[in-house]
């Protein structure tokens, strides 16, 4: 089994590429999907999340109000900081756990983190590649104006809260360049999967 970190920045392409590798065989385990997962009610996140953050972040239901959560702590870096110190740390029990289990009952598999914060939660160890997906700063604002509906002050912003994708791509194994057509960024994908493949077996 051989085991690939997937990121990059917010609207680079990045679940685009993660497809192409699970269309390709890949076992994608996807820490967005995780992070939904710990935060279920009852479960530890979920109580150390209504313990710092309080009642309003709750909807009727008792779920996470996630909309609202992100809100709170998209403009407090402090507050920020303390739900990636709760959530973080369960997303990566959670990762380890099905690790282990796809080591017994798939041994030769490809297994991609797909982790938008992988640098910034410090989960690079024991990755065979770290692959990071790039798009040009310009296109990915253009991008997030049109897909999230957002205005270029907020889409600037929420770029800039992470860390710049030129670091992201200085600290890669493997960059994917994906400011080009679709066709392009698939044949990156497909040609990376492929080697994964060969060192897997």
């Amino acid at each position: 089994m051989i085991i690939a970190g997937l990121t990059g920045g917010i609207a680079s392409g990045k679940s685009t590429v993660a497809n192409v590798f699970k269309s390709a065989g890949a076992v994608i385990l996807d820490a967005d999907v995780l992070a939904r997962q710990v935060v279920v009610p009852g479960r530890p996140a979920w109580q150390a999340i209504v313990s710092v953050f309080g009642g309003a972040v709750l909807h009727a239901d008792r779920t996470i109000n996630r909309a609202y959560l992100g809100e709170l702590v998209f403009h407090d870096r402090t507050l920020r900081r303390e739900l990636e110190r709760i959530i973080h740390p369960q997303v990566r029990l959670a990762m380890d756990s099905e690790i282990l289990r796809l080591r017994k009952s798939s041994p030769h598999a490809v297994v991609v983190l797909d982790i938008p914060l992988l640098y910034e939660a410090g989960m690079t160890d024991g990755l065979a590649e770290i692959i990071v997906v790039y798009a040009p700063p310009a296109l990915q604002l253009k991008r997030l104006v049109l897909r999230d509906r957002l205005g270029i002050d907020e889409a600037r912003a929420r770029i800039g809260a992470q860390m710049p994708i030129t670091e992201k791509c200085r600290r890669a194994t493997i960059v994917i360049n994906n400011s080009g057509p679709p066709a392009a960024t698939r044949a990156q994908a497909l040609k990376i999967y492929a080697d994964l493949a060969c060192a897997s077996r």
